[in-house]
């Protein structure tokens, strides 16, 4: 009821209610309390960490009650946000339609699966976040496990998850859902994620792309050949109401944007909510569910949100340490006689792209990193770039650390699907996509804002 209330209480400060900001730090604290005490020990870890940084503030910074105050608007932000998207994922995965779109794409034949799927990753990734890779990367094993050549089912199995995660990892360079546009765009002066779009989109494609290029490429070559297939049952009318859905979000989200001049992710905090529930009558119109709305209110916010207790006391504490961490790395920074904007702007940007990526692979979150390192980026008027360019350059970064850090949730979903460890599907099935797709999206970067930008 405390995350509820604290995403109630966030979302009207967006809306520019007056006085709800007070709330927010008291309820942030009092929510990071109770969280605390309920989640492992490597998430009270972070919550450790976060109070070391705040004494250390306290002591050395002159503006600490702003700092920490921001931090902890930071923490309440994110907590919001990801309370915002999981009603959407908890009525898309009581759709039966949704679940047969799933269920066609993964039944593709193999000409045409891993387009298929990385394509419905990306539109699925839209509505459900993390949770469209546990949708299809269930269907997908399901769907390989009824091969029984052991061969050919292992392949299989790998294509179609890495389809999969490609296809997620796409959207992070523009969706308006996504924890990477919401992130980068408040952190960077003067950006707005409609002007972050265009960028965007081609990053999604050229990640989308490249991933079916490869595929195509390095077919792996059997030693027996693949049995006939027979045909697929049902039609791609089967994506309709996925694509008509993420259309009235598109389209609301957009007009309320155009008209009110307010955030995008304060509009999608509202926006989200108010839609999932609306589909959730529609879904229990006619008792066409074997429980009610009621237990099914009951059942998110005493199960559904409580079950994700451990993902949001990291990513509220990674927003958290970034804030409070950014003001404390800058003289460390300076002192070491480091200055990036000494550095040609074009140098700059592909520092941005493998900087995430890199952190990653030591186990930092990319919102804390991209929080904790937004302070010592020089402002793009003096990159003499827009605030798109910046921000097309981080979120490219946040995607390939979402394909080849061990430590993400992408990783780790995947690797559980596929049977090995997160860091096999990060190096053994992402290395050479990643140095490709890295090397483009580079090269895409500097490009876009040198000659757009």
């Amino acid at each position: 009821m405390l995350l509820v209330l604290v995403a109630i209480v966030v979302t009207l400060d967006e809306w520019a209610l007056h006085g709800a900001n007070v709330l927010i730090p008291f309820l942030v604290v009092a929510l990071v309390v109770l969280l605390a005490v309920r989640v492992a020990r490597s998430r009270q870890a972070f919550v450790l960490a976060a109070l070391v940084l705040s004494g250390i503030a306290i002591a050395v910074l002159s503006d600490w009650q702003q700092t920490v105050l921001r931090a902890l608007g930071s923490a309440g932000f994110i907590a919001a946000f990801f309370a915002a998207l999981t009603t959407l994922r908890n009525v898309a995965e009581s759709s039966p339609s949704i679940r047969a779109a799933g269920t066609f794409l993964a039944e593709q034949p193999p000409g045409r699966r891993y387009a298929a799927l990385t394509v419905g990753s990306h539109l699925f990734a839209l509505l459900l976040n993390y949770g469209a890779i546990s949708l299809l990367g269930n269907l997908a094993t399901t769907s390989a496990a009824q091969e029984p050549n052991a061969e050919i089912r292992r392949h299989r199995t790998r294509r179609m998850l890495l389809a999969i995660q490609r296809g997620f990892i796409s959207s992070l360079p523009w969706s308006p859902l996504g924890f990477s546009m919401a992130i980068t765009n408040a952190l960077i002066p003067g950006a707005r994620w409609a002007a972050s779009v265009p960028a965007g989109f081609v990053s999604a494609g050229i990640i989308i792309v490249t991933g079916w290029a490869l595929d195509r490429i390095f077919k792996p070559k059997l030693s027996v050949p693949p049995p006939p297939r027979g045909p697929v049952d049902g039609s791609w009318g089967l994506m309709r109401p996925l694509l008509l859905l993420l259309l009235l979000l598109g389209v609301t989200v957009s007009v309320l944007h155009t008209q009110t001049g307010f955030r995008i992710v304060g509009i999608v905090m509202l926006v989200v909510p108010l839609l999932s529930l609306g589909w959730a009558l529609v879904q229990h119109r006619g008792g066409a569910l074997d429980y009610g709305m009621r237990d099914r209110l009951v059942r998110y916010v005493t199960q559904e949100l409580p079950g994700t207790r451990g993902e949001v006391t990291l990513l509220m504490m990674a927003g958290y340490i970034g804030t409070v961490g950014g003001p404390l790395l800058g003289p460390v920074v300076t002192g070491a006689g480091i200055d990036l904007a000494a550095l040609p702007t074009w140098a700059v940007l592909v520092l941005l792209v493998w900087l995430v990526p890199f952190l990653g692979q030591l186990g930092m979150n990319p919102i804390l990193a991209v929080t904790l390192f937004a302070s010592i980026i020089p402002a793009p008027e003096v990159l003499g770039v827009t605030p798109a360019a910046v921000v097309a350059a981080i979120a490219a970064g946040w995607a390939i650390s979402g394909i080849c850090s061990p430590f993400t949730a992408t990783t780790l979903l995947i690797g559980s699907f596929g049977g090995v460890s997160a860091l096999h599907v990060g190096t053994r099935w992402n290395g050479a996509f990643v140095a490709i797709v890295g090397a483009l999206l580079s090269v895409w970067v500097v490009i876009y804002a040198l000659v757009f930008g």
